[in-house]
């Protein structure tokens, strides 16, 4: 029976003697606006409250070391659970006294009036006074010493400096923090509430094996334990359990896999859940006809180490490999403009499946491109096809993703052949989809991905270079601060009175930077012409000839561009599908 030794204990009392790491093993920080508001909302409720208390978590801790600081000692505490919660503490802790510091004169600081008293505590509860200015709390994964620089510096960059999701919501928490501090009418009050009337439940561990079955313990009380950290307790479990003699070397090996892991999961949101379901998906004894949820990723993956230490290292380098697969394809891989044929669960898995099976970079880009296009015509073009929502077409894409890597005589060329098929089992006709359209409402994220792949196509017959900043550009921001109608929306009823769709229709419609989109507004277009040809794309350039050589333009041209871009769409897909 697992003691886990609880203490009853005020966030004062939890901070008493001792220091907080969280370690590289563990996912970065992810809490977003809404649990640290409720947590927020929690602390207002007892302002006016003083003899109330709240409960707020459990926290679990790995007692590692004990440090002497000056005169006093301290337990070195690793976080195995509420990481989270306590980090954002830590941070609202700083935002107080931040706030304290910028309200205190120097004669204030001279006579250590009690605010001036309690803001020199809060700072060396902080940022203990040590030679190397030692943190109540160490965070992991911290890159940028977002963290770091904040508790010992006040430092709080901009969001939008941010790299990635765990800087981002770290940066968001300083912010948000700092606001609620700022919103507080008696800071003192608020600082007495949280360190005497915040409660949590303390399990201090001092023997590792153990940590790795508070999980289930914690799960079979009814506390939320994701799966992706429930696994690598199980995994860690094994090994302890095994007791060799070289237990710790694989233990080291794990901690270094999963640090990996967790550093790879917190650059976006849901990777972790798809890096374990895919992982287990593609390592079925069979294939099956969608990814298996979380809960039977676990079962299947664990069932594969079946208590053997060494299939523990096995399994996560596997997960460490499937989640940096995953992570290219949302990065981009070989374009960077896929976002409207990753949105799709199914085409996920496949382009993952091509990533892990180390062909040549030559092979991957032509696998890539021919999963991109048949992905875009079957979930894009043909996405109202009663064959594209049908079960079983999705089910191609899962069971063509194992094959690939569970069929060793599977080589490139037959993985294109396959792919080419499931878009042959389809029929389209590119006029019918596109012709006289609403190409605009609805449909922002897709045409921006078909005129970018427009362009692509006109400079490689130009025999220029397609990649340059002016698409990173349009790619950073959102789709519909990119598309720019050639005759405004505002001015359309001068020009047609048939239909609502006639300013939405393919041929009006063209990509810009979304500055250049913004400056030219509601002009007409042969006043827009010029900043057409000065832009430099090829089809803004097209379409600035054409304004020119008729001065103007109407439906006539609108038509006489929709066909052209339809045409290209036909000869683009020709190969990928069957047509009417």
């Amino acid at each position: 029976m697992l003691n886990i030794q609880p203490h009853y204990l005020s966030l004062a009392e939890l901070f008493e003697n001792r220091l907080f790491r969280i370690p590289h093993y563990q996912r970065a920080y992810s809490w977003k606006y809404k649990q640290r508001k409720d947590m927020f909302d929690d602390i207002k409720k007892l302002k006016y409250n003083s003899d109330n208390s709240h409960f707020m978590a459990t926290v679990v801790g790995l007692c590692r070391e004990t440090k002497t600081i000056v005169t006093d000692k301290y337990h070195i505490i690793e976080i195995v659970d509420g990481q989270q919660r306590l980090t954002t503490l830590v941070l609202l802790l700083k935002a107080i006294q931040l706030k304290l510091s910028s309200s205190l004169t120097d004669e204030e600081r001279l006579k250590g009036t009690p605010e001036a008293r309690v803001e020199r505590e809060l700072q060396e509860l902080l940022v203990k006074p040590d030679d190397l200015s030692l943190l109540l709390l160490q965070t992991n994964h911290d890159s940028s010493s977002y963290f770091a620089d904040f508790i010992r510096n006040g430092l709080s960059p901009n969001v939008s400096d941010a790299k990635t999701l765990a800087d981002k919501e770290l940066l968001s928490a300083i912010q948000h923090c700092k606001s609620f501090v700022n919103d507080w009418d008696n800071i003192i009050d608020l600082l007495t509430i949280i360190k005497n009337q915040l409660r949590f439940i303390f399990h201090e561990i001092e023997d590792e094996a153990a940590v790795y079955t508070v999980f289930e313990v914690l799960n079979n009380r009814g506390l939320y334990v994701s799966w992706l950290d429930r696994f690598k307790s199980m995994l860690m479990a094994v090994v302890f359990e095994d007791n060799q003699g070289n237990s710790q070397e694989h233990i080291n090996e794990l901690h270094q896999i999963w640090g990996e892991i967790y550093a790879t999961v917190g650059l976006r949101e849901g990777l972790d859940s798809e890096a374990l379901r895919f992982a287990a998906t593609l390592k079925t004894t069979k294939s099956v006809g969608s990814p298996l949820n979380e809960e039977k990723a676990v079962d299947r993956l664990m069932s594969q180490v079946n208590h053997d230490t060494s299939k523990t290292i096995e399994i996560s380098k596997w997960l460490l490999q499937v989640t940096k697969a995953i992570n290219i394809v949302y990065d981009g891989g070989v374009k960077p403009f896929k976002d409207v044929v990753i949105k799709t669960i199914q085409a996920r898995l496949l382009a993952v499946s091509i990533l892990l099976r180390n062909f040549t970079d030559s092979e991957v880009r032509l696998l890539l491109n021919e999963w991109e296009k048949t992905t875009f015509l079957i979930f894009v073009l043909c996405k109202d096809s009663e064959k594209t929502h049908a079960k079983t077409e999705r089910g191609n894409y899962i069971r063509l993703s194992w094959e690939i890597l569970n069929t060793e005589d599977f080589q490139a060329d037959d993985i294109l052949a396959r792919i080419i098929k499931l878009g042959k089992s389809y029929k389209f006709n590119p006029h019918n989809v596109l012709f006289d359209e609403d190409c605009y409402n609805d449909w922002q994220a897709e045409l921006r991905y078909l005129l970018c792949r427009y362009e692509e196509y006109l400079s490689l017959r130009k025999g220029q270079k397609f990649n340059n900043e002016q698409w990173n550009r349009i790619w950073k921001q959102s789709a519909a601060s990119s598309i720019e109608h050639i005759i405004p929306q505002s001015k359309s009823d001068l020009h047609s009175t048939e239909s609502s769709t006639f300013v939405h229709r393919l041929g009006n419609l063209l990509l810009l930077p979304p500055d250049l989109n913004s400056e030219l507004g509601n002009k007409n277009p042969v006043e827009k012409a010029g900043d057409y040809d000065e832009f430099g794309f090829l089809d803004a350039k097209m379409v600035a000839k054409t304004i020119r050589d008729h001065d103007g333009w109407d439906k006539a041209q609108i038509v006489s561009r929709e066909e052209n871009i339809i045409k290209w769409v036909n000869i683009e897909w020709e190969d990928a599908a069957e047509y009417e």
